[in-house]
């Protein structure tokens, strides 16, 4: 490594040694006593080291039943977060800020991967659209039902509720959200029915339409697997010299031949 280049810290010094050698053009600046001012006022910080960023620590908020105690009371738990080596390249890069409710959203949707593949909507008009929610019960006015919800559900039963424990939150919220969204499909099902009932009628479902392309390409796969299969019978019988394999293979390729023929006499007949 070479040495430190320490002339911006010298700056100052420098214009006022030229100043006071009389330097034709630091005497011809009419504006430079106002930053010189400044940087004797404000000096660079002369601290060469970079020190590394602080390590955030996670911080859960339990509420406990603790011994001689009335009511529960809110404890709050600190996990120390493992430092694990970093590159040189990126010793000083800015920690990741994580929360409690990342590994609970890890979770979830470790689980329920299709999930993701639901639209939301993530617009909020105020920013501040959680102020309005209460998850003391997983529905909210205004807001739909996704993954996000149960996650903060987990979260409040586990801030709120003495000696509850992460797997038992976590059923309790899966439970609700699993009766909630049986409930839309039954108000879904029975909003078809009625108005199929009134005489709408609906194109096939996306499952339908599904099936019927899986169908149309099982069909092509068996003709081409067909095909392939009968050419591997014909190089295999021409290399064994099998004659039975051969006359079989010639007799299928003239079959068509013939067929053509015939349709051609029949169309010359009178």
């Amino acid at each position: 490594m070479g040495r430190y280049n320490l002339a911006a810290l010298r700056v100052s010094q420098l214009a006022d040694a030229r100043a006071a050698l009389g330097n034709t053009k630091a005497s011809k600046t009419t504006d430079s006593s106002s930053w010189i001012d400044v940087l004797h006022d404000i000096p660079p910080a002369q601290v060469l080291v970079r020190n590394r960023p602080q390590q955030h620590q996670l911080v859960r908020q339990r509420l406990k039943t603790i011994p001689g105690a009335s009511k529960p009371q809110a404890v709050f738990e600190v996990q120390e977060k493992r430092i694990k080596p970093k590159k040189a390249s990126r010793m000083f890069m800015p920690v990741e800020i994580k929360y409690e409710e990342d590994q609970l959203r890890k979770e979830f949707f470790r689980d329920h991967p299709w999930e993701l593949a639901r639209p939301r909507i993530v617009l909020e008009k105020s920013g501040k659209d959680f102020e309005r929610y209460n998850w003391s019960r997983l529905q909210q006015p205004g807001k739909n039902l996704d993954g996000e919800s149960v996650v903060q559900r987990q979260l409040w039963l586990l801030n709120n509720i003495p000696d509850m424990t992460k797997s038992a939150a976590y059923d309790i919220a899966r439970r609700e959200f699993y009766r909630l969204r049986l409930q839309q499909d039954i108000e879904r099902r029975v909003a078809a029915e009625e108005a199929e009932a009134t005489g709408a009628v609906f194109g096939p479902t996306r499952l339908e339409v599904g099936m019927d392309l899986e169908n149309k390409e099982f069909e092509r796969w068996k003709e081409w697997a067909k095909l392939e299969a009968q050419l591997s019978d014909q190089r295999l019988a021409a290399f064994l010299g099998n004659p039975e394999v051969q006359v079989a293979a010639s007799a299928e390729e003239s079959e068509p031949a013939l067929e053509d023929d015939a349709q051609e006499k029949l169309g010359q007949a009178p």
